[in-house]
């Protein structure tokens, strides 16, 4: 569609719109001049540009007439010249059937003779087949020569037998076995070839690559011969039968099309899957062993390459035919794997080679585009979701299968458990565990696909979650056993709680490093499920591990049970407490030797908690108090604690926890007007706890029922009048338990 005109008027009307612009028109006139001469100058270029490739063009056109007219001229003289002789030259006929006359003489004298000589032609070429034919992957001296005197040999008899069609049928006959061993002669040949070209990297390997030289210049000639016999038989076809009687060679030649090239990389085709068929029969019954023996394929194709390749014609592009047919015959092979159903960890093990087989082919410089089709038709995806399919089975079998060897063990409990390398107790299924979990996680991330990933950590937190309940179950069993029935209990219970109570830390942090590793590497969307999933995994060893040492705590506690009920009883007076402090420093220094650092400080944070619950619960529930003495072995008893603990916690960490019982010490030993400043001290930290201070007061020899009551009326007074409460945080006091006087009777008697 055309531009709209636009007036002089409109132009102008553009640039003067306001009466200020009238002073500009110098301005304007002066832009408007240097547009007109920019635009007067591209016209001229222009023209100038367009008149010159005319010009140019019209040079050319002539130039081509005259030619066109030199090349009529030449070739109505030539097709003068060409004109039959026989109209040129008068004795022509007569010429022409002495030269035919003459041929036919020479080729008669050719052919007695060739007869006459081929019997031992053929012996010697016999000879130097058979030699070479014994040893395939050798050198082929004669190869060229036998090939050259066999061909014309063939030639000899195709021109026989063609002047032959018009003979008797008995002379055609007799001529077809006079070259029957010319015939057998050239099919062993033949084959010779063949088995050649089905030997290629093996005769290489062998150190001749000569031979394979040798061997493309025999397909080469061949295939020459064979696309002259095509030629001919497309110009008889086309019925152009003057034009081939002008050639006599052409007319004679009665060849058998052989195909050498076609059939020679047909061999190379069923050589290559041959061998495939060899490795994959030898491991039959071991899928994993035919993917390891599969290596053979990189050596093969980087030994082609070197060393094949240069042997063939670049037309033959070899080299992506050896990498697209050993690429095929592998796609059949671990089709056929595939099909025979194996075991999942084939499916794993396949799925990692074929990654590692598409890495390997990158390296080698393999396009892409000739590895056709893709192996397993591209779905070797599909391996992985076979073998999620199959995660929920093997996990749980493999799961079951070592925990009833784990169980076996920890039950019967024969050998001490092992120790790893930080001389820390241990168990062997443990590490198997955690690296079958490792496998499965691999595998998983190796499919690239998020949901994959999710379902495999969620399969695996329910496993892992099934064992810890479990172990926990067992434990719980084995430990009832132990304080039940110790007489038919194994020993070794200790040693084997704190390999388990270390194995729940490792698989913890194994969980956490897992957790980290993976929750990178997917999306949002799937990140959230797999980080609850290995989080919740991760508080239940945390939450096993605490239990573990929770039992290692019963243990010493058990065995200390005759020790406990004699605290504040006579006996205690003697120093029985002293036996209390060397059973818990013996078991410490075992836990310390094989149990892991971090548990182990959790163990005598609770050991210690529950010593101080234990002693305080004995004080508040036992028998009256020989006031002073008991004070007196109080006070040795809370030296030795000390002394114990302090041995494992620094004295600034062990004093907050210990004061509990220098504060009861000091209720004990404090006068009757002066209790309640003591308990002062004692309420601040832990609150009222009016029972356990009232159970204390009555256990004091030393004061009466009416001295209790003044005591207790006085403490409850400033209970009420600096309104103590329960601290924010429960403390050790919580945990006291105070025992009616019918309970304490009972448990006396």
């Amino acid at each position: 569609m055309a531009a709209p005109t636009i007036s002089a008027a409109q132009a102008v009307g553009e640039y003067l719109q306001s009466p200020d612009d009238l002073a500009k028109v110098a301005a304007f006139r002066k832009k408007l001049e240097k547009e007109k001469a920019s635009i007067d100058a591209r016209l001229r270029s222009g023209v100038k540009e367009q008149l010159d490739a005319t010009r140019d063009g019209l040079r050319k056109l002539f130039g081509t007439r005259n030619n066109v007219q030199t090349i009529k001229d030449e070739m109505e003289t030539v097709d003068r010249m060409c004109s039959d002789p026989q109209y040129v030259v008068s004795t022509f006929d007569q010429i022409s059937r002495v030269s035919m006359v003459h041929r036919n003489f020479e080729q008669t004298e050719e052919m007695v003779n060739n007869l006459l000589e081929m019997n031992s032609k053929l012996e010697m070429l016999e000879r130097m087949l058979v030699e070479d034919s014994n040893d395939i992957l050798g050198p082929a001296p004669h190869l060229l020569r036998i090939h050259f005197q066999l061909n014309r040999l063939e030639a000899f008899r195709n021109q026989t037998m063609h002047q032959a069609k018009k003979s008797s049928a008995d002379t055609r006959n007799t001529l077809t076995r006079w070259f029957e061993q010319l015939t057998s002669l050239i099919e062993a040949f033949d084959q010779y070839v063949l088995e050649l070209a089905r030997n290629i990297l093996p005769i290489v390997r062998a150190g001749n690559p000569d031979v394979i030289v040798r061997l493309m210049k025999v397909v080469e000639m061949e295939a020459r011969e064979d696309e002259k016999a095509i030629a001919i038989k497309l110009v008889k076809k086309a019925g152009k039968m003057d034009a081939a009687s002008k050639f006599r060679s052409m007319q004679a030649n009665a060849r058998v099309i052989k195909h050498y090239r076609s059939k020679v990389m047909k061999c190379i085709t069923d050589s290559i899957q041959a061998k495939f068929d060899e490795v994959y029969a030898a491991n039959e019954r071991n899928p994993t062993g035919f993917l390891d023996d599969l290596v053979f394929i990189y050596k093969d194709l980087i030994r082609i390459e070197s060393d094949v390749v240069p042997c063939f014609p670049p037309s033959y592009d070899i080299w992506q035919t050896y990498v697209r047919e050993y690429h095929k015959a592998l796609n059949k092979s671990i089709t056929k794997l595939v099909k025979s159903e194996p075991e999942a960890s084939v499916l794993l093990t396949l799925h990692a080679w074929i990654k590692e087989y598409k890495k390997s082919m990158r390296e080698l410089g393999i396009a892409p585009e000739w590895l056709e089709p893709p192996l397993l038709e591209g779905k070797e995806q599909s391996l992985i979701e076979d073998y999620l399919q199959l995660i929920i089975k093997k996990l749980d079998e493999w799961s079951d299968n070592l925990m009833k060897t784990e169980v076996a063990a920890f039950t019967a409990r024969e050998e001490p458990p092992e120790v790893n390398s930080d001389g820390l107790y241990t168990t062997s299924g443990t590490v198997i565990f955690l690296d079958m979990v490792n496998q499965q996680v691999d595998l998983a991330l190796d499919s690239g696909q998020g949901l994959v990933l999710s379902r495999a950590i969620e399969e695996v937190n329910r496993v892992m979650r099934s064992i810890q309940d479990r172990w926990v179950k067992l434990v719980d069993t084995e430990y009832k056993k132990y304080t039940e029935k110790p007489e038919e209990t194994p020993g070794g219970l200790v040693e084997y709680c704190i390999a388990l109570a270390n194995d729940q830390i490792k698989s913890a942090d194994f969980t956490e490093a897992l957790s980290a590793r993976i929750e990178p590497l997917v999306s949002d969307k799937y990140r959230v499920t797999i980080h609850d999933k290995l989080n919740d995994a991760l508080d239940g060893y945390l939450d096993v591990a605490k239990k573990y040492t929770q039992t290692l705590i019963s243990i010493i506690f058990h065995d200390l049970k005759p020790a406990v009920k004699q605290l504040f009883g006579p006996a205690w007076y003697d120093g029985t407490h002293a036996q209390i402090i060397e059973t818990m420093r013996d078991y410490l220094a075992d836990y310390q030797a094989y149990l892991n650092e971090s548990l182990f400080e959790v163990l005598l944070e609770d050991l210690l908690d529950t010593y101080l619950v234990t002693y305080l619960t004995a004080i508040a529930n036992g028998p009256k108090l020989n006031m002073p003495a008991a004070a007196d072995r109080i006070r040795k008893d809370i030296d030795e604690a000390y002394k114990l603990f302090g041995t494992y916690k620094k004295m600034k960490e062990l004093e907050p926890q210990m004061e509990v019982l220098d504060q009861v010490l000091a209720m004990l030993e404090a006068s009757k007007s002066l209790a309640f400043l003591s308990y002062y001290s004692f309420a601040k930290v832990h609150g009222p706890c009016i029972p356990f201070v009232e159970a204390l007061m009555k256990a004091r020899s030393d004061l009466d029922r009416s001295a209790v009551s003044e005591v207790m009326d006085s403490i409850k007074r400033k209970v009420k009048d600096d309104n103590i409460t329960d601290p924010p945080e429960p403390t050790i006091m919580k945990k006291i338990v105070i025992q009616s006087a019918l309970s304490r009777f009972l448990v006396r008697t």
